[in-house]
């Protein structure tokens, strides 16, 4: 696996628009590209260019029931959602971040993000959810386009957690 050091890093909020949904974690390789076909075209139907690269958000992570996410893409400025498809904002504030290779690698990249957190006593924005562990913001941004690299073992996705203020 490959990945670039772990850093802690600024970030401005950012609008987006996204489909949230609950599904369990066996089925997201088929509700992801599922959901940002219809989030693209939603954009494509309302003239809205992407801003950046679109991203899987962690609303409640359950690996062992269905996990809350939202497929989305960042947009330049807020927009108006409809019955489908919401307008959404990640919040600003410090995040701990990474990237790593290879769609097989998301378990360990994640890992490696935590544990370095952890051995730096950084705290994360989340609390415990009856449903499982909840998140202000914990996001996995999809950088490479599949269209131009059909190899999900070359992918790049970089897995951003808000800190705690």
């Amino acid at each position: 696996m490959i990945t670039t050091s772990p850093k802690l890093e600024d970030r401005n909020a950012q609008n987006y628009v996204g489909m949230r949904m609950q599904a369990p974690v066996q089925s997201l390789k088929d509700v992801i590209p599922q959901l940002l076909g219809e989030v693209f075209g939603w954009l494509g139907q309302h003239g809205i260019q992407p801003a950046g690269a679109p991203f899987m958000r962690y609303h409640v992570i359950n690996m062992s029931a269905d996990m809350d996410f939202e497929i989305g893409v960042p947009v330049a400025s807020a927009v108006s959602g409809d019955s489908r498809v919401c307008a959404g904002v990640i919040p600003a504030g410090q995040y701990v971040s990474l990237v790593y290779t290879g769609v097989e690698n998301g378990f360990e990249g994640n890992k490696k993000l935590i544990d370095w957190a952890s051995a730096k006593g950084i705290k994360w924005d989340r609390w415990d959810d009856k449903n499982g562990d909840a998140f202000r913001s914990r996001i996995e941004y999809f950088l490479t386009d599949p269209a131009t690299e059909p190899n999900p073992a070359k992918w790049e996705t970089e897995v951003a957690i808000k800190v705690a203020d």
